[in-house]
């Protein structure tokens, strides 16, 4: 699949942001990384740092999105919307991720992607997740 771009001015749509989720529902690492820039970055929302983990550079992302993937087999983002900025150099995504990871725990949880972009590209990815935790008798 493709990257869709505005060819002339090289710019992201929802349309683009949408095609990225799809790629992402099938698991398919070529084309997920087709819309990722070399110099690309993604913030786990889990990890050691205030951030997350933080991937840097195309090899580093693949790693982590194919862990992921083997993590929780059937992950899935549905429920989904999309804006992309009016200069086209940032995003959002909002989705809910369902799916089991390889120990049996099932999740669903709100989420979100802050997306930035240049030259058509995206250059960082920074998720974030609910934290979905029992309620608490008081």
């Amino acid at each position: 699949m493709t990257a869709v771009r505005n060819i002339d001015h090289g710019t992201v749509t929802v349309g683009t942001l949408k095609q990225i989720l799809e790629a992402f529902n099938r698991h398919d690492l070529d084309a997920i990384m087709e819309f990722f820039s070399d110099d690309c970055s993604f913030d786990f929302p889990r990890g050691p740092e205030p951030w997350g983990q933080r991937f840097i550079g195309k090899d580093q992302v693949r790693e982590a999105l194919n862990n992921r993937f083997k993590g929780i087999p059937d992950v899935h983002y549905g429920d989904d919307r999309h804006w992309v900025s009016a200069d086209a150099d940032m995003g959002v995504s909002v989705w809910t991720l369902t799916g089991t990871t390889t120990s049996g725990v099932s999740l669903k949880v709100r989420g979100c992607d802050l997306w930035e972009f240049h030259n058509g590209k995206v250059t960082r990815k920074d998720s974030y997740w609910k934290i979905v935790e029992p309620m608490r008798n008081k």
